[in-house]
């Protein structure tokens, strides 16, 4: 079974604490043994803008970008995401994201500079209210901004997906009302624990019917609502946001090396093939199976990397 996963920080810990894919540090949980031994075959790896950073947003996504492209050039096997790629290849495709808008500070100019850097997606905030938009944890009845609008159309117009994770309800319903390619890479089921963070049914209905997909985090927080989870919470969710959103929209969005802790099983990404074995017990068939492990993500992401 292969496997691909909609979100994790390992540039961050690459540019800011001394990761290293090829030989991993004790504190990261990404690297290309752990990702081929658990048959990654998509990894999404985002830039994340730390507002607490001493170098500004722009700067930041800058930093990492280039880490992304040191990483490739590290390690052969890995390729950029194509149309054309072949999980049989043995390779691992890789995408460019942003998580948080602020890394363009509201330009266009910026966005399209991001574009031609190779980042197809972008979440408009983390966990603090920029200049596009508001928080999910921020409880904040706000949607887009004038400025949030206009980047969201731009994106449309890129073929740039809208990632809707950590953005506050008000703001998903505005960026559904655009024409964009929009999904949600790390988030979970709302109905099964009530954490702003996750989706309500209503969004999630509306990304599948729109083809787009919804990425289970394993963090405890989003998943229990309390001080740790285990592999049957994320198992949990995924058969929700299966129920409300139908086999095409169910994917995987870990988080790893964005945490403190993981789920009992689910340490890094060599740990995968223990999920796949759990919704299989769940009652996934095998295509549904496929469907939820790599392909719905797969099927996703290659629309935006033509």
């Amino acid at each position: 079974m292969y496997y691909s996963d909609g979100h994790c920080d390992f540039l961050y810990a690459m540019a800011n604490e001394g990761a290293d894919l090829m030989l991993p540090n004790g504190r990261q949980s990404v690297s290309y043994e752990r990702m081929a031994r658990g048959g990654v075959c998509l990894q999404l790896f985002a830039a994340w803008i730390d507002m607490g950073h001493r170098l500004g947003p722009v700067q930041q996504f800058l930093v990492m970008a280039d880490a992304y492209e040191r990483m490739l050039a590290a390690c052969p096997e890995l390729t950029p995401l194509t149309p054309d790629f072949d999980p049989a290849s043995g390779r691992i495709a890789t995408v460019l994201t942003i998580e948080g808008g602020e890394a363009v500070e509201g330009r266009e100019e910026l966005l399209r500079t991001a574009y031609r850097l190779g980042v197809r997606a972008m979440t408009l905030t983390w966990n603090t209210r920029n200049e596009l938009a508001n928080p999910a944890l921020k409880r904040d009845r706000r949607g887009l901004t004038f400025l949030g609008k206009r980047i969201v159309r731009e994106m449309g117009r890129l073929g740039m997906a809208v990632d809707v994770s950590h953005l506050n309800d008000a703001g998903i319903d505005d960026v559904l009302l655009e024409d964009v390619p929009v999904f949600a890479s790390h988030s979970n089921a709302r109905a099964e624990c009530a954490s702003p963070r996750a989706l309500c049914d209503e969004h999630i209905r509306e990304i599948a019917r729109r083809g787009g997909t919804v990425g289970i985090n394993f963090y405890h927080k989003q998943l229990t609502g309390t001080g740790s989870a285990g592999i049957p919470d994320v198992v949990r969710h995924a058969l929700h946001i299966l129920k409300v959103g139908g086999p095409e929209c169910l994917a995987i969005g870990s988080d790893f090396d964005g945490m403190p802790q993981y789920p009992e099983g689910l340490k890094n990404p060599a740990d995968l093939p223990n999920l796949g074995a759990a919704l299989e017990k769940a009652g996934l068939t095998g295509k549904e199976l496929e469907a939820a492990c790599y392909k719905n993500l797969l099927r996703f992401m290659k629309r935006l990397c033509g």
